[in-house]
């Protein structure tokens, strides 16, 4: 057996993942259709596939030890200069996002990392690609907004082609979703959280 690379996300989902691909595509970010549309919780990482059971085992204790959350997607931000990335912003879940992470990337755990920047939830509508098109995203989805509640996350593999693709899905705990704070009032909480 060799090595794989893997990450953990929480999906975008439709319509919303395929509508934010497509701009993606649309800004000339030639990555977009090997991305499923997501809010990274485990950046791409490389594993031994031996350690792949163990990964699971404890991706599906992190999500057991979970509960849903709403969340919600409006407005733009970006890491430039420091980073070429205009990404959708995570107003609110950003927290429920951040706690998730952390157990993912547990020191106990099988995928315990550290991160080459301070954890930001967020949705990368561009990256990488020319300025003129980066200011093009920012501007162009400042205005977007998404809400849908967050039940789970799943764990993906990218293959020899750079694609991608979902190995498993893991489902929190408890069916019931607390109810969406109103925009401005996610926006707030999420501030006053800082």
């Amino acid at each position: 057996m060799g090595t794989v690379t893997i990450g953990v996300s929480i999906a975008v989902p439709e319509p919303h993942g395929s509508l934010l691909q497509e701009r993606r595509a649309g800004f000339g970010d030639a990555a977009a259709h090997c991305i499923p549309t997501h809010v990274t919780l485990l950046p791409p990482t490389e594993v031994d596939e031996a350690e792949l059971p163990a990964i699971e085992a404890h991706l599906a204790e992190v999500a057991a030890g979970s509960r849903p959350f709403p969340m919600c997607l409006s407005g733009t931000g970006t890491f430039r200069p420091l980073s070429p990335v205009v990404y959708v912003r995570v107003v609110q879940g950003a927290e429920e996002c951040a706690r998730l992470q952390q157990r993912v990337r547990d020191a106990s755990g099988p995928v315990a990392r550290e991160l080459q920047f301070p954890y930001h939830p967020h949705v990368t509508v561009a990256h990488g690609i020319e300025e003129a098109a980066m200011d093009r995203a920012f501007a162009e989805l400042a205005d977007y907004d998404a809400q849908w509640p967050c039940t789970g996350f799943a764990l993906y593999e990218q293959g020899a082609d750079e694609v991608w693709r979902k190995l498993r899905d893991y489902t929190f705990r408890g069916a019931v979703v607390p109810t969406q704070a109103g925009h401005a009032g996610a926006e707030r909480d999420t501030i006053a959280s800082r």
